[in-house]
């Protein structure tokens, strides 16, 4: 496909709204895109797809501050001088969020910006004779689709206006009546999409496969969205069309990807997060990136762990931001040997990189187009004392006599007196706020399952994002059986996630053990075992009745809590929206 540039205005719908105001691209497209100009509607379909990057669904600070850091999954606090930024990002974990926090108002800008790119797009296929018409407008309505499901999911409402109709009045789409609206919609754009691969398609594309991983979790979810503040969920009710209840929808979807002779698990599991993952065998829907001159992916999922003596080379280095609570850490009991949990480094004499000890690897692995050094980091739930190169005076990395990087043990380098050891205690000075002193941010254990990519020091990324993975979706089809009652079948799908990965070559390739029964409990843990950090762990809470409990710096809160508030700077330019409950 074409790769293009575009510098033009958006067709802006009279709905400011939806925009913000009319926003001129200065972006550089995604290799889907396909035409000339975003005047166009190859263009259009361009920039709806642009938005799914540029910080909203790649970066920590975007949809990810909302759907983990207001979970068990991850937390960022204060660290000494560092995150405090008038303390919005503990508001997320303390849920102390109102209206006007600036997290809360960037992501509502941030889709209904895709919204409205989204809109575009379908006005603009809409309107143009190109031979891809039915193609193009069927992801245009996929990808609107999908930026209103978020929004729903997250703030409870949505503002639409019909895009064909410049003086269609604006609509306040609620929750409880749209899901069904987008699921109807979502399913009868499936003859029109392509299956993946065909017609020229890859992973980044919406293609019929996106949809049916939309469509599981949008079964999957509708008993939330049908009555979000209730203290129990109906999760059989008749589904909103095609026979059965929700949950058959569920399976008879997530059983379409899991069946496919496109798709299979990885023995290792984190091969789907990364670099060049893009023909993963479990990647289903991708948000592609790549370090190139026409665009530069996001490395805010690896960087945000990484501490900042911790470097892949010399001139890269972490941010020491976010880490996982002790609750979510405890679940992984007993499971420290399951392949999802952590895994080492192997280079290519053989040199295993441990991170528990004093060592060397060899220096001969060198960043693509660089002259750089690659220290390599093991992957998964790190915890205890770190180890890793340190720099020499001159900023290079300290090597041993016979040209190996020496490994020794880390300090904190903005507390060099604390030695890095990342413990999953977190023990608040004030538990009800998420702050450490300068000589306590080595506290939490963090999470390496993104690879850092040091491509180009400047936070960029060839790592591929999954938006549908195989391996959420056999948790998906689990919880649906589960519901259903059929305990066997979940057990079995749970047991095959566990039973296909294995263990790196240093513990014989072993495969993950299987488990013998399986109660809600037991559900609940392993969905988070195989989905960790990938934007699923708060719905996931809702659905399980989890949310709203109280753990490590987060009291026990009201169901209002369960969305967002609609941002104070639109509430204060139209009476349309009515503030969501709570607020």
């Amino acid at each position: 496909m074409k790769k293009i540039f575009f510098n033009k205005y958006i067709l802006c719908l009279s709905f400011m709204l939806l925009l913000g105001s009319c926003t001129k691209l200065d972006e550089q497209v995604l290799d889907e895109v396909l035409g000339d100009d975003a005047s166009n509607p190859e263009g259009a379909l361009a920039a709806a797809y642009d938005r799914l990057g540029k910080g909203t669904f790649v970066d920590h600070g975007g949809v990810f501050a909302l759907q983990q850091y207001t979970t068990d999954e991850a937390i960022l606090a204060t660290r000494g001088s560092d995150w405090g930024d008038g303390g919005k990002w503990r508001s997320m974990h303390e849920f102390t969020w109102t209206p006007d926090n600036a997290i809360v108002t960037d992501n509502w800008n941030m889709l209904t910006n895709g919204i409205t790119r989204a809109m575009t797009a379908v006005k603009a296929v809409t309107e143009s004779n190109i031979p891809q018409k039915k193609l193009f407008l069927a992801e245009s309505k996929g990808l609107l689709a999908f930026y209103m499901y978020t929004v729903l999911d997250l703030y409870g409402q949505v503002p639409y206006r019909d895009p064909l109709n410049e003086r269609a009045p604006l609509e306040i789409k609620k929750a409880a009546s749209t899901i069904d609206e987008l699921i109807v919609e979502v399913e009868s754009l499936l003859p029109d999409l392509a299956s993946l691969g065909d017609q020229s398609t890859h992973n980044g594309r919406f293609t019929k496969e996106a949809a049916y991983g939309l469509l599981t979790q949008m079964y999957l979810n509708r008993a939330v969205f049908k009555n979000r503040m209730a203290n129990t969920y109906e999760f059989t009710e008749k589904a909103a069309s095609g026979d059965g209840t929700d949950m058959d929808r569920v399976i008879y979807y997530s059983s379409l990807l899991i069946n496919s002779s496109k798709f299979r698990l990885e023995s290792n599991y984190f091969n789907s997060f990364s670099i060049k993952n893009e023909k993963g065998p479990e990647l289903i829907w991708v948000i592609t990136q790549k370090i190139d001159k026409i665009r530069n992916g996001s490395n805010s999922f690896a960087y945000v762990c990484v501490e900042r003596n911790q470097r892949p080379t010399p001139v890269n280095r972490g941010t020491n931001a976010a880490c996982i609570t002790p609750e979510f850490y405890a679940t992984w009991n007993g499971n420290h040997d399951d392949p999802r949990f952590s895994r080492k480094y192997q280079y290519g004499d053989g040199t295993w990189f441990y991170n528990d000890r004093e060592q060397s690897v060899p220096s001969t692995d060198i960043v693509p187009g660089t002259n750089l050094m690659w220290f390599h980091f093991n992957r998964g739930i790190i915890e205890g004392q770190q180890y890793g190169p340190k720099l020499t005076a001159n900023g290079a990395f300290e090597m041993t006599a016979d040209g190996r990087i020496k490994v020794s043990q880390l300090s904190m380098e903005k507390s060099a007196g604390t030695k890095m050891v990342f413990t999953p205690e977190l023990n608040f000075d004030d538990p009800k706020q998420a702050v450490f002193k300068q000589d306590q941010i080595n506290r939490g254990v963090r999470v390496f399952k993104y690879e850092y990519d040091p491509g180009d020091g400047n936070g960029s990324s060839n790592v591929d994002i999954p938006l549908v993975r195989l391996g959420a979706i056999y948790t998906m089809r689990a919880e649906a059986y589960f519901r259903k009652g059929e305990v066997n079948l979940a057990l079995n799908d749970i047991n095959k996630l566990r039973s296909s990965r294995t263990r790196e070559s240093l513990y014989g390739s072993e495969p993950g053990k299987t488990i013998s029964s399986l109660n809600a409990g037991d559900l609940y843990r392993e969905i988070a075992f195989e989905t960790y950090w990938e934007l699923l762990r708060r719905p996931q809470m809702i659905r399980f009745g989890k949310y709203d409990l109280p753990y490590s710096a987060k009291p026990a809160t009201q169901p209002f809590r369960r969305l967002f508030p609609i941002p104070q700077s639109v509430m204060d330019v139209t009476k349309d929206f009515k503030q969501n409950e709570g607020y």
